[in-house]
Parts: C-alpha cells; structure tokens; sequence
C-alpha cells in the first residue's frame, strides 16, 4: 500500500499535538537537533518534558557513567543515557500524570566529522516508551554511519533521523517494515547507514530482531549486517575493528564438507602470519545477496536458515549487498582491519581475472585489482578439478591449482606479477577425496530427494536440513512417521 511520506516538521508537529506522549530528549556530542525540531514545529509543551545535552565529557561521565568514562560514542552510553532518563521521567511524574500518558526517552550519543575530517562518523540512537499508560516499556536501539562529508549536513541529517524514529515508533510500531522504511523519509542512503537495529519490549516481542537485521540490506539501508557466531545480531564495527579478518564468500546453499574445508585449510594458513593473534583474528562467511535484490527473488527466512547453520558450525557470517571483491575489500577498509585474506575456489578466481567485469571501471581491470589488492590484503585459492566423470562423479581428471591454471593470455603477466608478490597464495593439504563435492549439485539433489547428499555435508547439517526440511527437502514416508 502506498504510504503518505510526511515531512520532519509535520511529523514533529504531530506528535506534539497528541496529547498522550511525554518525555525527555537526552542528546550527546553531535546529535543536537532531534529536541530543536520539536520546537520549530510548535506546540512542544505537549511533548517536551526536558532537553538536556551533555556535551562536556565530565558532565557525560557523571550523569551516565558513574565517572567510569569509557567510549562516548557507544551501545553502553546510549543504554545508560535511557535507563537514567527513562527512570527520572517516571518517578517524577508518574503520580502526576501517569494514567494518562505514555512516557518516552530519546536519547543519541553521536560523533559528526571533527574540523580535519579524520574521525569515524557515526552514532547511536534509541527510544524507549510506552503505547499505554502504565504498561512496560518498549525499547528501539539503532547504529548508524554518516557518510556525508560536511557536520553540518550530518548534524542536519540527524535531526530528521531522531524525528523519524520517534515518530516511527509511535505510528508504525506494528509494522517492522514500515518502521523500517520510515526511517530515511526525507534521507537517501548516500547520507546515512543504518548498520544494526534492535526492537524489544512489551508490545515488540512479536518481531524477529535477525529477520529485520536481513531487511536492513535488503531495504539497501545497509552494505552489511552482521551475526556473531551464536547469532546475535552485532554491529559490524564492534567485531571488525583493527582485526585481522579472514572472509569466506559463498551461498553456502548449504555449506559442504568441500565448503568446511576452505575455511579449516585457509585459517590454517592465516595463522602462521607473524602478527596472527588468535584474540584480533575472526573468520567470516559472507553471503551477498545482490544478485536476488536486482531479480527481486529474495527470501529473507532462507537467508536466516543458511545463518542458522553456519552458526551451528561456529562461524561467524555476514549478509552483505556488495557484488565485486574489490567493492569487499573497500567495505571492510573502512573498519581499518588489520590484515585481510579473502578465501575463494578457482572458478572465482578465473572470474576475478575476467576483463569483462569491469567494463564500468573506468581503469577496468587494472583499477579492480588495484583496489582489490591493497597492501594488507591476500587471496587464498583452493584448487579444484578440471572434469568430473559422469557415470562417477567422485573421480576427477586433473588436479587445477594456480601452478597449473589454464590463464587468458591478455592477463598472464598481472597474473605472474601478483603471485610472485604473494598476493595470491595457494591452499596446500586440502582433501583431495572432497573435491568432486559442488553445492548446486548437492541442493538439487536435495530438492529432487536424491539420495547421496548427506555424505557430502556435515553430519550436524543433514539433521538441521532434514529436521527443519530446509531448502525444498521432502521428508520420507518413514521420516514422517517418527
């Protein structure tokens, strides 16, 4: 359905003029503009119980930190920040006016661009009210990049993304998708990147916080999200952050023993760099959706299943809408990681040295590999197999590596140049008898209940794809009945 789109003063004005809302705007560092377009809008002493900015550190520590200090700019300020002024805002005025409205805190703790330019923009932001007089609270957090190069414009910005999230939660609360898609009313994604949301609450227990974390990109509000080994949803920048970070691209559709052992042999390999310290080091599975998103094909539950797994298998993963490697490598440079090593199989690598993908480069190829390898990066390529028999699909003919791959002769020489540089590095010891394993292959004979599949997964994800009947598995008459 098409959805009237108001402008910030109109949102701000509306909610000033319902009657039951009434709370506290708490605003740190660059975020000062969320209280001011209450007030432009009028009628504000209906919805304006206190302002307060904390912009001197001192203040900050003392009024949310306990003169602990710590990082500002940070999940655990913005969930001080609401906890103090939430709980001030009750006690005070709950005996007065507390049958009768819904009380709310909107806090932000937030660092525009400084005068040289040279810090990370971003912020936190929240909201935490009620929908009925007296009842629990509910409770929005979200993280958000500024991508604009000027403190004005993100201080602008700012303010549209406060008006539009506390609006959102009082009007569209329902409905996770709108709330969602409401937050850039009057923004475009070239100002801003939501890169994590979280909802909860008496009245928000019904949304599935890792579902709406995939609508992040698929709404293209995000390059990425991000889920921890155990499937919690994490900002990107708190687990990406000066580490070192091996990343594994696939569909994982499902992941293989084939699959598995990319990941075994290629950390392996990470772990002999000299500056290898297993606590700054984190492997990834990155699964990119861009392909489904321009098709319009994209099943977000799908997307959590394969999550799900690989999680069960302790990986860390990623869902990004990033298609080229070298767009990859830039997303994770903005994270300032240490060393990075992306894992991949010969056929994509064939592809990586293909001309005729970057024909919207304007140094074509030259540029992808310039900026795909940048000084801390390196390819890890697993071999494959040039043919595989048809009547035994377990024997393959040759054994393909980067030694012996067949190479167009237009890019031997950027070839040779970047092995003999050790910009690709070939993964050795890896288990010959697995090779003849490819997923396409493995899904379709899930789908049309072959049998043979399940020598050719982990043991832990055929029970997860039988017991769940994950993608298009039909259980057997007998598997029915246990």
């Amino acid at each position: 359905m098409e959805r009237d789109i108001l402008s910030t003063n109109r949102k701000a004005l509306r909610i000033n003029l319902n009657e039951m809302f009434y709370g506290t705007f708490a605003e740190i560092g660059g975020g000062q503009e969320v209280a001011r377009n209450f007030f432009q809008a009028g009628g504000a002493s209906g919805t304006v119980a206190k302002t307060i900015s904390a912009y001197d550190k001192l203040f900050s520590d003392h009024l949310y930190n306990e003169d602990q200090g710590g990082r500002y700019v940070s999940e655990a300020r913005l969930l001080k920040m609401l906890d103090t002024e939430y709980m001030e805002l009750v006690n005070l005025l709950s005996s007065k006016r507390g049958d009768n409205s819904c009380f709310f805190t909107y806090a932000n703790t937030v660092s525009t661009l400084n005068f040289k330019k040279d810090n990370e923009a971003h912020g936190w932001l929240g909201m935490r009210f009620q929908l009925k007089p007296g009842n629990p609270a509910n409770e929005v957090i979200l993280h958000v990049r500024l991508l604009e190069n000027d403190s004005l414009l993100q201080q602008n910005t700012l303010g549209k993304l406060g008006v539009n999230l506390i609006f959102a939660c009082i009007y569209h609360y329902d409905t996770p998708n709108t709330f969602l898609q409401s937050l850039m009313d009057e923004l475009s994604s070239d100002r801003l990147e939501v890169t994590m949301i979280r909802m909860g609450g008496y009245d928000l227990d019904y949304v599935d916080n890792r579902l709406l974390a995939v609508q992040l990109v698929k709404n293209r509000m995000a390059q990425a999200i991000m889920f921890d080994r155990y499937g919690h949803i994490q900002e990107p920048a708190d687990m990406l952050y000066k580490k070192n970070v091996l990343a594994f691209r696939g569909s994982f559709r499902p992941i293989t023993y084939v699959g598995f052992d990319m990941l075994k042999t290629s950390y392996s390999i990470f772990k002999r760099d000299e500056d290898y310290a297993k606590e700054r080091t984190m492997a990834l599975c990155e699964i990119t959706i861009n392909n489904l998103l321009e098709k319009g094909e994209l099943d977000e539950r799908d997307f959590l299943a394969r999550v799900d797994l690989l999680n069960g298998m302790g990986q860390n993963v990623m869902i990004s809408s990033i298609s080229e490697y070298h767009r990859l490598v830039s997303y994770f440079s903005t994270f300032r990681i240490k060393n990075l090593r992306i894992v991949m199989g010969l056929p994509n690598f064939l592809q990586v040295l293909n001309k005729h993908y970057y024909t919207d480069l304007k140094g074509g190829i030259l540029e992808a590999l310039g900026k795909l390898f940048t000084d801390n990066m390196k390819l890890y390529i697993y071999p494959t197999i040039s043919s595989v028999s048809i009547e035994d699909p377990t024997k393959g003919d040759i054994l393909l590596t980067t030694d012996n791959l067949p190479m167009p002769e237009d890019v031997m020489d950027l070839y040779h140049y970047l092995k003999k540089n050790r910009k690709i590095i070939v993964i050795d010891k890896v288990k010959k008898e697995w090779l003849y394993i490819n997923s396409r292959r493995v899904l379709r004979m899930i789908q049309e209940g072959i049998p043979g599949w399940e020598k050719m997964v982990p043991r832990y994800i055929e029970h997860e794809i039988k017991s769940k009947s994950l993608f298009g598995y039909k259980p057997t008459k007998a598997e029915q009945t246990v």
